[in-house]
């Protein structure tokens, strides 16, 4: 090889973008007998580049059409990428590592997907490996400089500033930097001046925008006799409760579809006199809740959705929840011991929950409960897990998914309602911290309504108990800007917020109750960052933030 030719060989391998146009013939056969003589499982696609210099180690190597590894680059593992990928001059990628179209890889940035185990029992260099792998989405830029550490999933669309290490999920769209890596803000927001952390300066403007349009969103969710979810679902009772409660929060009025009274008549009137229960629109009640508090459906959620719909109406349930009013504390402590706290924490927790709200409903029908509610939190203060805080048990496919949503519906009805403090705050902190950072349920568009509720009304419940600057203050907030720069953009004009992520793709549209729940959680969000007054409304029904009734005295914690 000549001298001009071995000078534009190192070229190419540092600027591999200039070989389409300027390679001759002889360096293309060269470049053909590189590709082909890679080790391992090997599939390039068409354009692609290879450097010299790079060592390239794969147990496995797809990479899609034009795209390069440049000069210097260290490749081992298994890397898959989409189309139009580059890995610049001295990256390093290691481990399981998957890459989607159109990915740009700065200079001396790091991707391990892979890591030791470092139990106290032997020397680091004896312990097993691990790997989740690292997954990137698509429309991708990280710098220079920049560490992804294993089990990292990047959302499509997100820009990661030179230098950051990246140890935690990052929803689409988002821009981070810093050690460790910090959302900023959302790619598709504009950027104006005086932002406060990675959090827009747009809840003013959210909030506006979602007030001028929840006339319309109301009216599209009305069929011209009863409310429907979103068009085209049926008409429900809990979409008649979240109709008052969107109004509520944003207009400050009753839905204008029906006069107060109206509203009023019909939710009280969609009451079983004889067991106090709420079916749904055109069903009886559940065989099992005519002589008991049994069911974990529609039913249990009515006495939380209509009992506050009605309370926001300035009504209140006509009759007492019978089964509760009824039930002796060896009852209770029975039911309690039987409730799926192993198997499904979830539904344990939703029965606490309602059980506790028709407690709080009867309270104002003169219902002493003799003596089932104190029964009740102290049963729940002596069955707590101690190191974690929470009720229930994980499991390997959930992980602690049912253990954090029972969390927050068990304390939701109990704990928060009645102004209880929780036992153990800080250990729940760390028990929900470390389940939002689980990429099943969090990162790359994963969350739904209900998983990010979950851990924002415990993180909120705790920080309000453990004081301003408390425990973990700075991941907590991290956390919620995180979550609320991905949440706002999903806000479709006209429509509100649908309940997951599906929302935006083939999955159900916007409807009442992911508006509902969304802006909410929104609120708890900016409260945990300081920032609630930017929205200029506070949730009054059932996920309101003060006690609907304090007074039980207190509680081993």
């Amino acid at each position: 090889m000549d001298q001009r030719q071995e000078t534009s060989s190192g070229r190419f391998d540092h600027c591999p973008w200039l070989f389409a146009d300027g390679a001759t013939e002889e360096q293309r056969a060269a470049q053909l007998a590189r590709r082909t003589a890679l080790d391992g499982d090997s599939e390039v696609g068409e354009r692609c580049y290879v450097a010299e210099s790079a060592a390239v180690f794969t147990d496995r190597l797809r990479l899609g059409a034009d795209s390069y590894i440049a000069a210097h680059a260290y490749v081992t593992g298994e890397l898959t990428t989409g189309a139009h990928c580059t890995l610049n001059p001295f990256t390093t990628v290691r481990g399981t590592v998957r890459l989607g179209e159109g990915v740009r890889i700065g200079a001396h940035t790091s991707l391990l997907g892979f890591n030791h185990s470092m139990e106290p029992d032997r020397p680091v260099h004896r312990q097993p490996l691990t790997s989740r792998g690292i997954e990137i989405g698509d429309d991708v830029w990280i710098g220079s400089h920049v560490v992804v550490v294993d089990g990292v999933r990047v959302g499509d669309h997100c820009v990661i500033g030179a230098g950051a290490v990246v140890t935690r999920d990052l929803p689409a769209w988002t821009v981070a930097a810093g050690n460790p890596a910090r959302p900023l803000r959302d790619r598709r927001a504009p950027r104006t001046a005086g932002g406060t952390g990675g959090t827009p300066r747009s809840l003013t403007r959210f909030a506006d925008t979602a007030r001028s349009q929840a006339a319309g969103l109301l009216s599209r969710a009305w069929d011209g006799d009863r409310y429907r979810d979103r068009p085209g679902a049926p008409a429900t009772v809990r979409a008649h409760c979240d109709a008052v409660e969107i109004a509520d929060l944003l207009l400050g009025s009753a839905p204008g579809q029906l006069a107060p009274e109206e509203h009023v008549r019909r939710l009280a009137s969609a009451q079983d006199p004889r067991s106090g229960l709420v079916p749904e629109l055109g069903e009886p009640l559940p065989p099992e809740e005519e002589d008991g508090f049994t069911a974990d459906g529609a039913a249990l959620y009515h006495v939380l959705s209509v009992g506050y719909a009605l309370d926001l109406l300035g009504a209140s349930f006509p009759h007492p929840v019978r089964a509760v009013r009824d039930m002796t504390v060896p009852q209770l402590l029975a039911r309690l011991d039987g409730l799926p706290w192993r198997e499904r924490a979830w539904n344990a927790g939703a029965w606490v929950d309602a059980w506790a709200t028709a407690a709080h409903w009867n309270l104002r029908h003169g219902a002493s409960g003799g003596g089932t509610v104190e029964a009740l939190f102290g049963a729940l203060v002596t069955r707590v897990d101690p190191w974690t805080g929470l009720w229930g048990t994980p499991s390997a496919e959930d992980g602690r998914l049912q253990v954090v949503n029972g969390y927050y519906r068990l304390t939701r009805g109990s704990f928060a309602q009645f102004g209880v403090p929780v036992p153990s705050p800080e250990r729940v902190v760390d028990a929900v911290l470390d389940h939002s950072r689980d990429p099943r349920w969090f990162g790359a568009g994963r969350e739904t309504a209900c998983t990010v509720l979950d851990v924002a009304h415990p993180l909120w419940l705790c920080a309000r108990q453990l004081g301003a600057g408390g425990y973990r203050s700075a991941d907590v907030r991290d956390w919620a800007e995180g979550q609320l720069a991905a949440v706002l953009p999903r806000w479709r004009d006209g429509e509100g917020f649908g309940f997951g992520p599906g929302a935006d793709g083939p999955g159900p549209r916007p409807g009442l109750q992911g508006t509902e729940m969304w802006l909410a959680i929104v609120w708890y969000l900016a409260d945990l960052l300081g920032r609630s007054d930017e929205l200029g409304y506070r949730p009054r029904g059932v996920h309101r933030p003060e006690p609907a009734r304090t007074g039980l005295g207190p509680f081993p914690g």
